[in-house]
């Protein structure tokens, strides 16, 4: 989240503004019903949310849903065995590098790269045996530590993702220029390390799979910019405050919370989430790619990755 615009001195929303975990909870249930198999708690930075193992917890009692966490790592060292306690089923860890200074400037953050090392370590020690490693790759800042990171994760039993730059919201200043597109990331490790590629675990997953032929493990690459994958895409983001986005590069979202809080039924509640994702027509990064991967031009302001997750 941008210093500049969230300082010391930033209001942010009412608790009672936003969703609790019960109201959560009962709409994780109502996608379920849709047929929903996993959830991911996400952010920002969700291990912030005050007992959010509890969270798992509740949702862990819903059959048949798989219950992930995308986190920055830096409080993981301290919840990594209550949030296994509670049920959950996998974790991914975001990070950019192993340099020091590197990793400070991809992430802005106040924490230190050891700290997110640990909690990577707390994670698996917590019984969290795969863990998911995304590498956000932005060229002159951070592609000099591919094969760094390739190296370091190569026999630790983790897959590590390398995602392309994207234009996601309106205050990272992207360029297509900071792009290191998955093909050059694919032979840059492949001169390195030899890959072979690998089948998709389930359809529409996001990330093209490779794995070491020395058998050293698997990587994935998430061509977002240079290989859309629009029609395939099978994910609705549920934001703190109730609305419901369809897409992640969204101008606006849908609102849920006023349904639920009206006091609409289940079944109701489930019609019209259905109508809302049988209606939608996000194709954001396919017209991008269509159009030669030029830089967006609307003057529709897209959300953040900070409010709806990556």
């Amino acid at each position: 989240m941008p210093r500049e615009r969230f300082g010391r001195d930033h209001e942010f929303l009412p608790r009672e503004a936003l969703l609790s975990f019960e109201e959560i909870t009962r709409l994780a249930r109502v996608f379920a019903s849709l047929g929903v198999e996993k959830i991911r708690l996400t952010g920002g930075e969700p291990l912030l949310r005050k007992d959010v193992h509890k969270l798992v917890a509740m949702l862990a009692e819903i059959p048949g849903l798989e219950l992930t966490l995308t986190t920055n790592a830096a409080l993981l060292a301290r919840q990594a065995q209550a949030l296994k306690n509670a049920g959950l089923h996998r974790i991914t860890i975001s990070l950019d590098s192993l340099d020091e200074a590197t990793f400070r400037q991809m992430s802005d953050s106040d924490f230190s790269l050891d700290e997110v090392l640990q909690g990577i370590d707390a994670a698996s020690a917590a019984g969290f045996k795969t863990l998911k490693i995304n590498m956000v790759v932005k060229r002159g800042v951070n592609d000099d530590s591919i094969i760094d990171m390739a190296r370091h994760f190569r026999h630790s039993g983790h897959v590590l993702r390398f995602i392309e730059y994207m234009d996601v919201g309106e205050t990272n200043a992207w360029r297509m220029d900071d792009v290191v597109s998955a093909s050059e990331i694919l032979t840059r490790i492949h001169a390195e390390f030899p890959l072979e590629s690998l089948e998709p675990n389930y359809p529409g997953e996001v990330a093209r799979r490779w794995r070491y032929v020395d058998g050293a493990g698997e990587i994935g690459v998430i061509a977002s910019v240079t290989q859309a994958f629009c029609q395939n895409c099978t994910r609705l983001r549920l934001s703190p405050e109730g609305k419901l986005f369809t897409c992640l590069f969204a101008t606006q979202g849908h609102d849920l919370i006023t349904r639920l809080r009206d006091g609409e039924s289940d079944a109701e509640l489930a019609a019209w989430i259905g109508g809302v994702w049988t209606t939608r027509q996000d194709r954001y990064s396919a017209l991008r790619t269509e159009a030669g991967a030029v830089e967006n031009e609307s003057d529709a302001a897209k959300i953040e990755m900070s409010y709806i997750g990556g």
